[in-house]
């Protein structure tokens, strides 16, 4: 027993020695190779070892490569918007060629690509290629969308300069600005760009991007494109258009507005020899072929007196395409629009805004605003994006988004009153309310005590608003004041939304009285719910659309749903009553109408950045924003200031000669409902219908004609063949408010 012990312990220990001698070996074996691999390393590095000069350079090229490798990285991070911004719908949408027509059938502009397929680019005249690509991409069939030489030419006379005198974008980059971006001054848009610049020279022939840059870019006078430039100004087709009148439509490319022909002659005329010169410089013409157009300048026709909607016909363009992109529309892309569009209100509109900035916009530090005036039911009647649309597309009025203030309380009320907490004549007491850390003030830091609601509105106080947002979360059982204020706020925000804003709202403390963020449209929709007694109805601009062959293939009223009761009437009415002190009691007086009842309400934001006024009538809704678009600070401008003598200054004239139809809840001057706006003036336009046949038919009329004829085409569906479609003291709000 023992021996066959000792003889398990002994083959035990050979086996460890064995394992032990095997990975001492194999360990040696490992850093002899290893030690011999790095001979061999070190040998080949010491024949490739530099020194002195080559040394330097081969240390910056290893520098280079690790630099090149991060900023190859940071690259790709800044690429990927811009990928999800390019995409092939972006050109598809360019197939369509829409024309839009005013509410009387009268023509109203067009938008899209001009389908004239017997005009491809090579048949446009040479001087006008040469023209353009002389003055805004003379290397563009060189570079691969981005002109490094171009660029650093740019950069190099800007830096002389102290400023910027020469553009250092290709034309690649400008067609991306177009059809993805904005003209917003930023380096995250150049960023942008020049990725998207990539994009299009990897998805089409440079021919291509050329042509469909003559076709996209904004020529002024509400003309996108060189063919409906040509025809605007000149009254010809592009391919019959001589070289003195190729380099005016040429020099339009680089300010639109300032160059325009129609409203600037000389400017016009200098800046086409301009152009002739830069064709000498490329070497694309001689000083003696450009001479000729030199002594002799093109002349336009006279368009002064016309004038474009262009921020509504942009906003309906995208209407239709969305109506387009929801299959409702078959698959033609040739349409004639019919809108609610009012010309005679969208010129009082536009005129109004610019007399008024211009008037008063200095004293008050303000540069910028916007307006919509719709119908109670969704028709978009004039649409002013921003002051001037030559210098920025950009719509203000539809895209973008500014804090409401006080004009946001209406939504809040609303809610309070849906939950069945308030009327009009509870009494409410103006105290010190706190959420957390947080405590709204009035202006002058100072309560009002106890009021009925209808004051409280009218007043425009601010603590009622987050005595409400507290209510509301109460009636579910909640006692704890913060966790019943976030209750509150997620129904008020839910109401909001179901009234017709369509902007995210961020649920803050302070958002009760004017902290989100909303558009001027969705204000007007949102109001026009109680204008409508509590009826959404969406914003629209197609009452009717025509294909190319003149068949009606989509009408409002047979094709979209019925608006939606998101308000019970009676809160519609309870809301329409206390608003409509606003203008005769409150913080709008200079919004009251002569001979109309209205209703609506101021805002004003912290540190006076925007300023608003949204009223209604039973006829007409609008709203109205004032501000600037780096959100500087105006001086002490509110809502009851210049908004509500815009707001004033449209309506007065936009219900001259209409039926007065009552707000819901509010009572009317005349019991019988009959009685009529006054007129300022007999020969005013607001009071006759332009268009073809038109003559001088009394708005009023005209639009009883143009119900009755609804009613027809609710029975059998209207054809046209081939041709257009014809129809014969203040308060402030926001995230530190002071309002009183």
């Amino acid at each position: 027993m023992e021996f066959r012990k000792a003889g398990w312990r002994t083959r035990l220990k050979r086996f460890a020695l064995a394992a032990d001698s095997w990975l001492d070996a194999s360990l040696w074996g490992a850093g002899r190779r290893a030690g011999e691999i790095h001979e061999r390393i070190r040998s080949v590095a010491d024949r490739l070892t530099v020194s002195g000069g080559k040394r330097v350079a081969a240390e910056f090229a290893s520098e280079g490569l690790n630099i090149g490798i991060v900023g190859a990285i940071i690259l790709l991070m800044l690429a990927l918007p811009s990928f999800r911004i390019g995409n092939d719908e972006a050109l598809k949408n360019q197939v369509f060629a829409v024309t839009f027509l005013d509410r009387y059938g009268a023509p109203l502009g067009h938008r899209g690509a001009r389908h004239d397929d017997s005009l491809k680019l090579e048949e446009m005249p040479d001087h006008l290629l040469k023209a353009v690509l002389a003055t805004e991409d003379r290397r563009f069939y060189d570079h691969f969308g981005i002109d490094l030489i171009g660029t650093s030419r740019a950069l190099l006379v800007n830096t002389r300069a102290s400023g910027v005198v020469q553009g250092g974008s290709s034309l690649t980059q400008q067609l991306a600005k177009n059809l993805f971006l904005n003209n917003e001054r930023s380096l995250d848009r150049k960023i942008k760009e020049a990725f998207l610049a990539l994009w299009l020279e990897t998805r089409l022939s440079k021919n291509e991007i050329l042509k469909l840059y003559l076709d996209r870019a904004y020529m002024g006078g509400g003309t996108f494109g060189a063919a409906a430039a040509a025809e605007y100004y000149f009254g010809k087709s592009v391919r019959d258009v001589s070289l003195a009148e190729a380099a005016m439509l040429a020099g339009l490319f680089k300010a639109p507005t300032k160059y325009a022909p129609h409203v600037n002659l000389p400017a016009a005329r200098a800046r086409a020899n301009d152009v002739l010169n830069a064709m000498v410089d490329a070497g694309f013409m001689t000083a003696g072929q450009v001479d000729s157009a030199k002594r002799n300048p093109a002349t336009p026709i006279d368009r002064k007196r016309d004038s474009s909607p262009d921020y509504y016909l942009d906003w309906a363009f995208d209407a239709v395409k969305e109506l387009a992109s929801e299959g409702k529309l078959g698959a033609d892309r040739v349409l004639t629009v019919k809108t609610p569009h009012d010309s005679a209100i969208q010129e009082r509109a536009d005129e109004a805004v610019e007399s008024i900035l211009r008037q008063h916009g200095p004293g008050y530090r303000v540069k910028q605003a916007a307006t919509v005036v719709m119908d109670p039911d969704g028709a978009v009647r004039a649409i002013v994006g921003g002051r001037d649309y030559g210098a920025s597309q950009f719509n203000r009025a539809t895209a973008g988004q500014r804090q409401p203030g006080s004009s946001f309380k209406p939504f809040v009320y609303a809610a309070a009153l849906s939950a069945g907490l308030y009327k009009p004549n509870t009494i409410v007491t103006d105290r010190p309310v706190c959420i957390g850390n947080w405590c709204p003030n009035n202006y002058g830091r100072s309560y009002a005590g106890s009021m009925p609601l209808t004051v409280a509105l009218a007043k425009s106080i601010n603590t009622i608003p987050v005595q409400m947002s507290i209510a509301i979360g109460r009636a579910t059982g909640e006692t704890h004041e913060a966790r019943a204020a976030t209750i509150g706020r997620k129904k008020i925000i839910e109401t909001a939304h179901a009234m017709g804003l369509t902007t995210p709202l961020t649920d803050t403390v302070s958002l009760p009285i004017g902290a989100g963020e909303v558009t001027v449209i969705d204000m007007a929709a949102g109001y026009s719910v109680l204008a409508n007694g509590g009826r959404r109805a969406k914003p629209y601009a197609a009452i009717e659309i025509a294909n190319s062959q003149g068949d009606v293939i989509y009408r409002h009223d047979r094709d979209e749903p019925e608006p939606k009761q998101v308000l019970s009437p009676l809160v519609a009415q309870d809301m329409n009553f206390m608003l409509s002190k606003v203008p005769t009691e409150g913080t709008a007086r200079r919004a009251a109408l002569d001979g109309v009842i209205t209703a609506g309400k101021t805002g004003t934001t912290n540190g006076y950045k925007d300023a608003w006024y949204v009223g209604y009538s039973g006829n007409l809704v609008g709203a109205v924003w004032f501000g600037n678009d780096n959100s500087a600070e105006t001086a002490n401008m509110t809502g009851g200031s210049l908004p509500a003598m815009t707001w004033k200054e449209i309506m007065q004239f936009a219900h001259q000669g209409l039926e007065l139809k009552p707000i819901p809840g509010v009572p009317a001057i005349d019991p019988k409902g009959a009685a009529v706006a006054k007129a300022g003036s007999a020969a005013t336009p607001a009071s006759t219908v332009s268009g073809p046949g038109a003559g001088h038919m009394p708005r009023q009329s005209f639009e009883v004609l143009s119900a009755v004829g609804s009613m027809f085409k609710a029975v059998e569906p209207r054809r046209v063949a081939n041709r257009p479609i014809q129809v014969g003291s203040r308060e402030i709000s926001g995230n530190e408010p002071r309002v009183r």
